[in-house]
């Protein structure tokens, strides 16, 4: 068992007037934690203890602003990420998504602290001077050449943004200064990402779909299941993508698992007697693709501030978490292997368990992701997203808003007054669409949340 550490950790609260604070209490700017093995003044200890019950108190309204050069890059990010690979060999770069986009947001923190001084750098700290260097022309320079050297044929996303982003900045020493610092930046967090493993899914067995009760398969077999090169993939801040892999799912014939089943099989279903149109939709709402809406509704914490490092230091967080949160988790997915509702419940009679009935007929409520059930996919990222939230601000009384590109959703923004209330959502419309059970949402959320403290934990913190 490891030792605890003791270090000195700053949790900076957002200032006056950059949000609106609902307690009638002053708000904390800076808290000093201290955290350690042992030893310490009580007196001191039970301050800081008072220190922080009053900072918890807080309750912070996020209200989205317009965009700026973070937001905006890491849109043009997520678009060229997204930009699908091309039979023809047009677009030919292996994209992975979260690790992607970490990789980018990494480069804009890193420019961004090198010249605000008020936080360690995560990977680069560039030897280009950074008095009097443009932040701006830095983030444009750094963003725009991770991108060029990930995906060198998608050039048509992100050289327009670029090319109006330098527009924007006057000309003068402090515009040059701001690229050549951008530009170090970038080349230091390519190289300390070169070969991160994404192509050892190249070298992979064809996958095997499984006939056994409790093991995958997927509607057709003739196809790979997605995120089998997310395991081989170096995570940016965990010490290994198993660090946090939660326990083995129920066995199929504990009370558990049947407790499982039978809740899905319930208000899970394409029918349904126990559902209400409202936690349909609310299903629905938590359909959109992680791979867009997720980083499209964290953006949203990048415009809330007029402050460039702040924003970029939130959207560095929110994106490693998120992108080592999906690599442990479709590490355990591909570990364990377990079968979705889809098949458990219409094959519940092969499974040994007493308290459980097969349905031959039934089916999810909303299309299944074609991966393993165990955890949830939603359960790890929102996990990670709510957790790092709540690292970031110094409460989790956060009040803010959800959208969702879903077509067939009634409701398309929700609000929240906590990241509780998100997660807690999130976990009950993975299971009332039908394409999960309670116990891979718990784990997955479990996850999140630990990959999420170990981030801040170990980077994003005060100089």
């Amino acid at each position: 068992m490891r030792r605890p550490i003791c270090e000195s950790r700053t949790a900076r609260l957002p200032a006056v007037g950059l949000f609106t604070t609902r307690a009638l209490i002053p708000v904390v700017t800076a808290l000093t934690l201290i955290a350690c093995g042992g030893g310490g003044d009580s007196n001191d200890t039970a301050s800081l203890d008072a220190e922080r019950k009053t900072a918890q108190k807080q309750s912070i309204v996020v209200h989205p602003g317009n965009p700026n050069p973070v937001s905006t890059w890491h849109e043009v990010a997520i678009n060229t990420i997204n930009v699908p690979s091309s039979p023809s060999g047009a677009t030919p770069e292996e994209r992975v998504g979260g690790p992607d986009i970490a990789t980018v947001q990494i480069a804009v923190y890193d420019a961004a602290m090198a010249i605000a001084g008020s936080h360690r750098p995560f990977f680069v700290t560039p030897r280009a001077p950074p008095a009097g260097a443009s932040m701006e022309a830095a983030i444009n320079e750094a963003a725009y050449r991770v991108l060029k050297g990930l995906f060198p044929s998608r050039g048509a996303v992100y050289e327009a943004a670029y090319t109006s982003g330098l527009a924007a900045i006057a000309d003068g020493d402090a515009k040059s200064r701001g690229m050549a610092l951008g530009a170090e930046v970038a080349a230091g967090v390519l190289a300390q990402r070169a070969n991160d493993g994404r192509l050892g899914v190249l070298a992979l067995p064809a996958y095997v779909h499984g006939t056994a009760p409790g093991e995958f398969r997927g509607l057709n077999t003739a196809v790979d299941p997605v995120g089998r090169q997310n395991p081989l993939i170096r995570p940016f801040a965990l010490v290994s993508v198993d660090q946090f892999r939660p326990e083995p799912p129920p066995a199929l014939t504990s009370e558990l698992y049947a407790r499982d089943l039978n809740e899905t099989k319930a208000i899970g279903g394409e029918v349904s007697s126990v559902r209400t149109a409202e936690q349909l939709d609310i299903a629905r709402f938590h359909t959109d693709s992680p791979a867009v809406g997720q980083y499209r509704n964290q953006r949203r914490f990048a415009t809330a501030n007029a402050n460039l490092a702040d924003n970029a230091r939130v959207l560095a967080i929110l994106s490693v978490v998120t992108a080592d949160a999906g690599l442990g988790c479709f590490e355990a997915k591909y570990h364990y292997n377990y079968w979705r509702p889809q098949f458990a419940i219409p094959q519940a009679d092969a499974d040994d368990n007493p308290a459980t009935d097969a349905d031959p007929l039934w089916k999810p409520a909303v299309t299944t992701p074609n991966h393993p059930e165990y955890p949830s996919g939603h359960g790890c990222g929102t996990g990670a997203t709510v957790e790092a939230l709540r690292e970031f601000y110094g409460t989790k009384k956060i009040s803010f808003i959800w959208d969702t590109a879903v077509a067939t959703v009634v409701e398309k923004t929700r609000h929240y007054e906590s990241t509780d209330e998100l997660i807690r959502e999130v976990i009950e419309a993975r299971v009332h669409g039908g394409m999960h059970f309670r116990s891979a949402n718990d784990a997955g959320a479990h996850l999140g949340r630990k990959t999420a403290q170990w981030v801040m934990r170990h980077h994003f913190q005060p100089k």
